[in-house]
């Protein structure tokens, strides 16, 4: 069967940006790897074309890292520009809390396991259970229990958090 690639794109691309955005932590670099994803989509007839964009996303995702490191990380805010510009302009106090928010679920999900962090990140962005198996290795009655225990990890990460930032404050 032939991939209707407008239709994948139309029903993927703001689940690939989100999961990309929450690898690299910059929406524009974001939005350009998953370009790149269905870029490299062109001419292939893979048997699940969502499950290998997310695949080859991930992989263009890990080689951005390294680059990232070898360059020292710059964050990003967690909404677009076109966003942030359509509201109300909040508070520096607002967005001073928001920030500090970002910065702290971003190093919750930087504690994590790599797998962990991979099978949160596939299923915040949509993709089945069978489909974070493909991509992940894992085998699909697995992925349940492992999103349970990740998802307590992040949580107890997270609180740990709170209270370091709870005591300096």
């Amino acid at each position: 069967m032939i991939a209707d690639w407008g239709e994948i794109y139309r029903s993927t691309h703001r689940d690939l940006v989100r999961f990309l955005y929450r690898k690299v932590w910059d929406a524009e670099r974001a939005a350009d790897l998953a370009q790149e994803a269905f870029a490299r989509a062109l001419g292939r007839e893979p048997e699940n074309p969502r499950a290998w964009l997310f695949h080859v996303a991930a992989n263009l995702a890990r080689d951005e890292a390294r680059t990232v490191i070898r360059r020292k990380k710059h964050l990003a805010l967690l909404k677009n520009e076109a966003e942030h510009e359509a509201r109300a302009a909040p508070s520096p106090a607002a967005e001073l809390e928001q920030g500090e928010e970002v910065a702290k679920v971003r190093q919750a999900l930087e504690r994590l396991s790599e797998r962990d962090r991979e099978v949160l990140l596939l299923w915040d962005a949509g993709l089945s259970y069978p489909e974070i198996a493909a991509q992940t290795g894992l085998a699909r009655g697995a992925i349940g229990t492992t999103l349970a225990r990740a998802r307590r990890r992040l949580v107890e990460a997270h609180t740990l958090l709170e209270g370091t930032h709870a005591a300096r404050g």
